[in-house]
């Protein structure tokens, strides 16, 4: 199967990728390439080897869920400097008006 120009540009609009002319010419060369490599890989004789070759019989063995207490002791409102019907009240910001007024 061969990739041509037409199905890289439709392929880099669908994307959103701006792909102009020369470039679309060096993909069209690499993904030619890559899907002959495929052609030639999927010749490979893979009847004898078991899928999960290195797995092992077990497979990933898994961590256990155990559920960890959380590092912080004690209450937000305990370490917060004030808060308001559950959020941390924090200074205001200095704006670009703020700086003007001022007079930095």
């Amino acid at each position: 199967m061969a990739v041509t120009v037409g199905d890289v540009l439709h392929i880099a609009d669908l994307a959103r990728l701006g792909v102009d002319g020369a470039r679309a010419e060096e993909l069209t060369k690499e993904l030619s390439a890559i899907l002959e490599h495929m052609e030639v890989l999927s010749q490979v004789d893979t009847a004898s080897v078991v899928t999960t070759a290195g797995v092992g019989t077990g497979g990933t063995p898994l961590r256990p869920d155990n559920s960890v207490t959380p590092l912080m002791e004690g209450t937000l409102e305990s370490f917060a400097p004030s808060m308001r019907d559950g959020f941390f009240i924090v200074p205001r910001l200095a704006t670009h008006e703020d700086s003007a007024e001022s007079g930095a």
